[in-house]
């Protein structure tokens, strides 16, 4: 019960509620994210880490870059919920305005941003 307790904590808090919703398009370096959230670096990648440690998302280096992408292959929970996180997250005026802010500085930044 400990694993489903911290999986259900990470989706307690608005700004990784936010990166998740990101998260369900595809891969995205730190600097994507900060760019669709308009955060520091610093609080991006805290909720990052939280993200990572309670299992929903998996990350990699490139260079001077970590991205990061939504865990496919840990807990059936999270696959359940991701489902959900769709569904209900992509509807929120928040999303879309995120998703216009990282379509915008991927465009401006062209196919190598990070």
């Amino acid at each position: 019960m400990q694993k489903e307790a911290k999986i259900f904590k990470a989706l307690a808090d608005e700004t990784r509620l936010r990166i998740l919703a990101l998260l369900l398009e595809g891969e995205l370096c730190v600097c994507e994210l900060i760019a669709a959230l308009e955060l520091p670096q610093s609080t991006t990648s805290r909720h990052l880490a939280y993200l990572r440690n309670s299992g929903w998302v998996q990350d990699s280096r490139r260079g001077v870059w970590m991205y990061y992408r939504l865990n496919e292959s840990e807990h059936a929970l999270i696959q359940e919920l991701n489902s959900l996180l769709a569904k209900h997250l992509a509807k929120s005026s928040a999303h879309t305005t995120a998703l216009e802010k990282l379509r915008h500085f991927q465009k401006e930044q062209g196919p190598q941003a990070c």
